[in-house]
């Protein structure tokens, strides 16, 4: 298999390894964001969070939340992302599931933008009622 974080789960390539339990690894990632940027991967391959179980994808999410808690202090970075994409157009570049938690600092220069998609009211409840659960 090609997938690199198979390779780093498989120990085929070293990884600076911060967790580590049956079902997950926590690694600084290699080209990071800013100084401390780290990943949750699951042991098992899945290429994104649509493959992934719910229950699994918790545990994911609690790792990358203890992660953090320890981060903000040790680092005394000023705030952290957590996030994780799906896709190409979300920015994944690594088809195997993994959680970025990035610790940011005022001056880090890291862009996460956020912009307005729909601001017709109409159109906002369109969108809603295709996404109730």
């Amino acid at each position: 298999m090609s997938c690199i974080f198979c390779k780093i789960v498989n120990g085929e390539i070293s990884a600076r390894k911060l967790y580590e339990n049956d079902e997950f690894i926590a690694i600084l990632d290699a080209f990071p964001s800013s100084v401390g940027h780290s990943l949750v991967i699951p042991k098992a391959h899945v290429d994104d969070i649509l493959e992934m179980d719910e229950a699994l994808a918790g545990r994911a999410f609690a790792l990358a939340a203890k992660i953090a808690k320890k981060m903000k202090p040790a680092l005394n970075c000023d705030g952290i992302n957590i996030l994780q994409n799906n896709g190409e157009a979300a920015g994944q570049t690594v088809y195997h599931l993994h959680v970025h938690i990035i610790p940011r600092y005022a001056d880090d220069n890291v862009a996460i933008k956020w912009g307005t998609a729909a601001d017709n009211e109409d159109e906002i409840e369109g969108i809603r009622s295709k996404l109730v659960l």
